[in-house]
């Protein structure tokens, strides 16, 4: 790669990286080209994107970034693939732990940085453990519709209470009259 294609590279390998929520270090060895096709392919399925780079590379975007990203140059050793989400935290990574079971546990999560904080194994672990966003969505409107129809139906037993006493009241006063 000549010197003016390290550069373009670097500043949109640095755009990506501001823009997205998170993203994970891999280490690949030990996948075919085939295979790296699929797991590309799997994860662009996801809304993320899987890029080799050099580490040096990664060392030198993450200093030119103006963020204030931890220190992750102890885990970028040996060969690196990052994995760049464009907009759902979730989905690659769940899509990543589920190529890697497929696959002999290949590529093996290095680590993650999450807005400006590290993803470390566990947390990455749990994160591919959730349920799909659309899911979560559903399941909170689930919650908030039980309580919310309770009230309307109280309210609606307290309207129905109150117009009795009124139809009451009227009769009332109209046999008194």
């Amino acid at each position: 790669m000549k010197r003016s294609q390290k550069e373009l590279f670097i500043e949109e390998f640095a755009d990506r990286i501001r823009s997205a929520p998170v993203f994970y270090l891999t280490d690949f060895s030990g996948l075919d080209v085939k295979s790296m096709t699929r797991l590309r392919d799997r994860l662009h399925e996801a809304g993320a994107e899987y890029t080799v780079v050099k580490n040096r590379l990664v060392v030198r975007v993450l200093e030119d970034i103006d963020a204030d990203f931890p220190d992750i140059s102890e885990y970028l050793k040996g060969p690196t693939g990052v994995v760049i989400a464009e907009s759902d935290v979730v989905s690659p990574a769940r899509a990543l732990t589920e190529f890697a079971k497929e696959n002999g546990d290949r590529p093996v999560f290095k680590i993650g940085v999450m807005r400006e904080a590290l993803v470390e194994e566990e947390k990455f672990v749990r994160l591919a453990k959730l349920p799909p966003r659309e899911q979560l969505l559903a399941e909170l409107a689930g919650a908030l519709e039980a309580p919310m129809s309770l009230f309307a139906m109280a309210l609606e037993s307290k309207i129905q209470e109150t117009a009795g006493l009124l139809d009451a009241l009227r009769e009332k006063k109209s046999e008194e009259a």
